[in-house]
């Protein structure tokens, strides 16, 4: 941020998670030492939209919250998983989004939409059925969901 400012990190940030190029020097700093393969002519696969939605997890305005909707929904069960991340971190509203991913072929990413729904959910019940997943990190992401959301709707 202090290189490119908040409203510019957030910005490229965005044109990488919608597909774009966004330079080298950009890349590097989203994605590290991880993006100096794709500039030497690694596949690019979903590299640099995942780095474009982690960055939302540290630098945020709320012209991310389309991007970041959208990307819950992503061919890249990486970019779903952090999207959900994402979403609970700034507390998006997209509950209908992050439950339709409780039933994601990736269990990381149920895990993430389960814990994510601990933090913006308000129904136990469409976590309760991840408590018997077949991955046990499905399973614990679940516990915590239910746990965060009973201490947080409790009366």
């Amino acid at each position: 941020m202090a290189e490119y400012g908040e409203n510019t990190v957030v910005l490229r940030s965005l044109s990488l998670i919608a597909g774009n190029n966004e330079g080298e020097d950009f890349l590097l700093y989203v994605g590290g030492e991880h993006a100096r393969g794709i500039l030497e002519g690694a596949p690019v696969l979903y590299w640099p939209e995942l780095w474009g939605t982690r960055a939302l997890l540290y630098v945020w305005n709320d012209s991310a919250v389309l991007a970041v909707t959208s990307a819950l929904n992503n061919q890249a069960w990486r970019v779903r998983e952090m999207a959900a991340r994402v979403a609970a971190g700034r507390k998006l509203d997209v509950e209908p989004n992050l439950t339709e991913l409780l039933t994601d072929e990736v269990a990381r990413v149920r895990a993430a939409a389960a814990r994510a729904l601990g933090v913006v959910g308000s129904n136990i019940e469409v976590i309760e059925p991840l408590l018997r997943d077949p991955e046990i990190d499905v399973r614990r992401g679940a516990q915590q969901a239910i746990a965060a959301l009973r201490a947080r709707i409790a009366p």
